[in-house]
């Protein structure tokens, strides 16, 4: 099966971006499926391995859980860093807010 099929996909490590590593730390954070991510909001996934793990995940996981959800509600297959501005940007948001 090609990893980049949605309708086929039935683990985690079927879907474009996700190996062993990342789907365990999806799991880790109760997403068993690559279903489960419809409707997901990545930072909250982020958010919720670091609590999870009691550590400071590398920002680019945000991408990468970015590139799964998105890729499950229809996006097309891109590599992970092709979200990087788009975490960036959201990053930048959220401190902005904070501060205010």
């Amino acid at each position: 099966m090609p990893k980049t099929s949605r309708e086929n996909a039935v683990k985690l490590e079927d879907l474009p971006n996700i190996g062993k590593a990342c789907a365990a730390d999806l799991r880790l954070i109760g997403v068993a499926t690559p279903q489960q991510l419809v409707g997901k909001d990545p930072m909250q996934l982020y958010e919720a391995l670091c609590e999870a793990s009691n550590a400071r995940h590398d920002p680019c996981v945000i991408d990468t859980f970015m590139s799964a959800v998105r890729f499950m509600e229809g996006a097309p297959p891109l590599p992970w860093w092709a979200y990087t501005p788009e975490r960036k940007a959201l990053l930048i948001n959220n401190k902005t807010k904070v501060k205010k």
